[in-house]
């Protein structure tokens, strides 16, 4: 089989998850993949619309898009509690859905959706990668803006207010993890590759659950601006028992947000897709 193509994001999360399997720490028996493709997550959610990658990282809401071509993987993805975006605006700013100026970190990632859900009248959106958020809401670019990764750590930083956590809406109206991200492979590849690739990405996060500090060159190089605290915080917060497995209720979750998705015109489909290789 030739070399699959391998995309991710620069963020200590993913880069602590697949640094074994990029730097042949584990062993891959029947699959080898070329050099890994590292990018913001609403670039790779957009090469998953033009299927680009063989095996990637994309937001739940792009896999909402995407069904006919990916499969998701039991092992990588981003759910949680306590870890959604946050809507953000400067200490005494007014905020009218209708009308304000919001900033989003990409139309297709979970955040957006998320959004969507919360405040379906938010239509005056604009988007910026996740980076540019905080400085356009704090120089008032933008009335708002929905920041996510290590940005929730920060944001008191740039003088600026949480209005409302996303995630937490979520958690109260549905009592599930708040589902962001996973890594989805090809559709058109066979069960036992699938079932390979899954392997490997779990033994790789294993791998670096037992080494963690050797993996810590590697994050840190991808992740420049950011300290060491604020680094191993993402870590924690984003990488947890559903990202070795997604289970059952993590299954759920993402059940519901395609529901829920559906039920407001942004996907389409059947009333359940199969989505995850074992189901």
């Amino acid at each position: 089989m030739k070399p699959l193509t391998l995309g991710f994001s620069p963020c200590p999360n993913d880069t602590y998850i697949f640094y074994a399997l990029t730097h042949h720490e584990i062993p891959l028996p029947n699959i080898s993949f070329t050099s890994e493709v590292l990018d913001d997550v609403e670039t790779l959610n957009r090469w998953a619309l033009e299927k680009r990658l063989d095996v990637t990282k994309l937001s739940f809401h792009a896999l909402g898009h995407v069904l006919n071509d990916y499969v998701m993987l039991q092992a990588g993805a981003a759910l949680g509690r306590g870890c959604g975006p946050l809507l953000v605006t400067r200490a005494g700013q007014d905020l009218e859905f209708s009308r304000s100026r919001i900033a989003i970190p990409g139309t297709y990632t979970t955040a957006a959706l998320l959004l969507k859900l919360f405040a379906p009248t938010a239509h005056n959106l604009t988007v910026m990668r996740f980076e540019e958020i905080m400085p356009a809401v704090s120089a008032g670019q933008v009335d708002a803006g929905v920041i996510i990764h290590e940005s929730r750590f920060t944001f008191g930083d740039f003088g600026l207010q949480c209005v409302q956590d996303l995630g937490a809406w979520w958690e109260g109206e549905t009592g599930l993890p708040i589902p962001l991200g996973c890594i989805a492979a090809r559709r058109t590849f066979s069960g036992s590759t699938l079932k390979e690739i899954d392997t490997a990405v779990r033994e790789s996060l294993i791998w670096a659950n037992t080494n963690p500090d050797r993996c810590m060159e590697y994050i840190r190089s991808h992740a420049q601006e950011m300290g060491d605290s604020i680094l191993q915080s993402h870590i924690d917060l984003y990488v947890n028992d559903l990202s070795l497995t997604i289970g059952e209720e993590g299954m759920a979750a993402v059940d519901e947000l395609f529901q829920r998705g559906r039920a407001v015109g942004i996907f389409t489909g059947s009333e359940r897709i199969s989505w995850s290789p074992d189901r």
